[in-house]
């Protein structure tokens, strides 16, 4: 039987010899799932796309890492770790349909994908909001018609989203219908926090904490995240939890084949250092230095998966940006950042009780105070830790880890700001931070904390790891080239959401954005929606007919 697996180094060895285009039709900085999505569009119709990225494999947040020799490797999931609504009518498998590609989805326990863990009580959320609202009723019979509100609030949040996703995230007269006809209470708080919604739904701290348990996956206390991305994310999950077979690496893998089964391109270790504009116009991208040389590559368009601050503030010459656009660009507040500790325990954890969920461990019920202590704090400090396992997410593949060893990662949110790590700010885009005493025992002792952690829970684990090692904002940042290394791109605060988060079409003619930074939000489903939308608004400025597949 064969499993998906990612990709053999030697392709990715080939994508970073591949000889550069004198031109091309559309380049796109940065191989994350935006610009790999937008390239398996554009190249469906037959426009000549090159996607270059600084790393030394495709992917940016869907990729893996591997460690040890051939018969004994590891694979780790940087940044998808469990994605939503993924059966065959699910927005991820219609956009990979779109562009020719399948991957393989495992359902995550549909009775828990996520268990929250709290000092007092554990709580299973279910694929369905019918049983998710019976459980937060039975556990909190009393709080029913508050519930009954949240629960009407995600109902609003996931049928208008879906509309808008299947007009191409405008806001229609078809949409401003629905919100007018079926949409009430998220038109009346559609600019409004998490925190400030939860005020009209409930007092009871245990119950805000349940309802904000996911908080993690968008790095935002409740007081400061846009209720309608806390609200959109769930529904997203409310439709099954699901892991890729392989891996997240599987899902970036398929597509950049896909792309260049049709003559696009794809070149790593190929930073860019500058998006070319001329006469106000982009026309194309200049590569960092590699072995002392220097490339353009001329473009009729140039899309940016790059991180959208760095990209308005370095990619694009100062002297050409809108000033207002520029001032914006410098105040963009970004999300939390992550802290991976990845591990190999060579033992049954089965037996240990873990299941096919993902855990979400919290010292506290208070939400607010996980993040007011983190940013208050100079070194890094941890009250929740969040664990997964691809070992039992996609059990009979054994390239996960080798025979008999389980793949587990623990993660934290942290704040990103390099100095918090006794790097300094422009350091982590080299190695040489790695030799910082500083660093090296900050990261040692939040690692230390993450196993404690995870043995708190399943208790003898730690006697049995084989392998450790861990990950900081700062590596996220020398790889991704991530503003305070967060994966979420902007946060999504009410001023920084949905109108008030750019648009696909930048202040500069022929740049174009797309990535978690843009309106169709963060996350694998939003990355990948934003490189859909990307890709229409190109098609329709060059004349093209974009296909519209519902």
């Amino acid at each position: 039987m064969s499993f998906p697996e990612p990709l053999s180094s030697s392709v990715a060895r080939l994508r970073a010899r591949a000889p550069l285009p004198d031109s091309v039709d559309v380049a796109i900085v940065g191989a994350g799932p935006g610009g790999l999505t937008a390239a398996g569009y554009l190249t469906q119709l037959g426009l000549r796309t090159a996607v270059f990225d600084s790393h030394y494999v495709a992917g940016g947040c869907a990729t893996q890492f591997s460690r040890g020799p051939k018969n004994q490797r590891y694979h780790f999931d940087i940044g998808l770790h469990y994605v939503g609504d993924c059966t065959p009518d699910g927005l991820i498998p219609k956009m990979l349909a779109d562009i020719g590609v399948h991957v393989d989805f495992l359902e995550m326990d549909p009775d828990g994908f996520d268990t929250f863990v709290f000092p007092d009580f554990r709580f299973r959320v279910p694929a369905n909001l019918d049983l998710y609202r019976q459980r937060l009723v039975d556990l909190f019979p009393s709080e029913r018609r508050g519930i009954d509100r949240y629960v009407k609030l995600v109902q609003q949040v996931d049928r208008i989203g879906r509309t808008m996703a299947n007009r191409g995230g405008k806001l229609s007269a078809v949409v401003v219908l629905e919100v007018l006809l079926f949409g009430r209470l998220l038109a009346r708080y559609q600019n409004a926090t998490l925190g400030a919604f939860l005020d009209t739904v409930t007092q009871n701290p245990h119950l805000r904490a349940v309802i904000a348990g996911q908080n993690g996956d968008y790095g935002l206390p409740p007081s400061r995240v846009s209720v309608a991305l806390h609200a959109g994310l769930a529904a997203h999950y409310f439709r099954g939890a699901y892991y890729p077979r392989g891996g997240g690496q599987v899902l970036a893998d398929n597509i950049a084949a896909a792309v260049e089964s049709r003559g696009g391109t794809i070149h790593l270790r190929r930073g860019i250092s500058q998006i070319l504009v001329e006469n106000g116009r982009a026309v194309g991208v200049r590569t960092e230095p590699r072995d002392g040389e220097i490339a353009e590559v001329r473009a009729k368009v140039v899309i940016s998966n790059a991180d959208l601050k760095r990209t308005m503030l370095e990619l694009v010459p100062p002297a050409v940006l809108p000033t207002p656009a520029l001032e914006k660009a410098k105040q963009y507040e970004m999300a939390a950042a992550i802290f991976l500790t990845c591990l190999g325990i060579k033992a049954d954890l089965r037996a240990l009780g873990m299941q096919v969920t993902n855990y979400w461990q919290f010292d506290t019920y208070d939400m607010e105070s996980l993040y007011r202590d983190a940013n208050q704090k100079t070194t890094p400090e941890v009250g929740a830790c969040y664990i997964t396992s691809a070992t039992m997410k996609d059990p009979v593949n054994p390239h996960h880890a080798p025979e008999g060893i389980y793949n587990v990662e623990v993660m934290t949110l942290v704040p990103g700001n390099p100095r918090l790590w006794g790097v300094e700010p422009g350091l982590a885009d080299n190695w040489g931070y790695k030799r910082n005493d500083v660093y090296l025992r900050r990261k040692e002792e939040v690692e230390n904390q993450m196993i404690e952690r995870l043995n708190n829970l399943f208790p003898g684990s730690k006697d049995h790891i084989v392998f450790r090692e861990s990950a900081t904002p700062v590596t996220h940042s020398r790889f991704t080239r991530a503003t305070d290394g967060t994966g979420y791109g902007l946060a999504a605060i009410p001023s920084q959401f949905m109108k008030n988060r750019p648009s696909y079409r930048s202040p500069i003619p022929g740049l174009y954005f797309c990535g978690a930074s843009t309106r169709a939000g963060h996350g694998i489903v939003g990355a990948m929606m934003s490189g859909k939308h990307a890709a229409a608004k190109v098609a329709a400025d060059l004349g093209l007919v974009f296909p519209d597949r519902r």
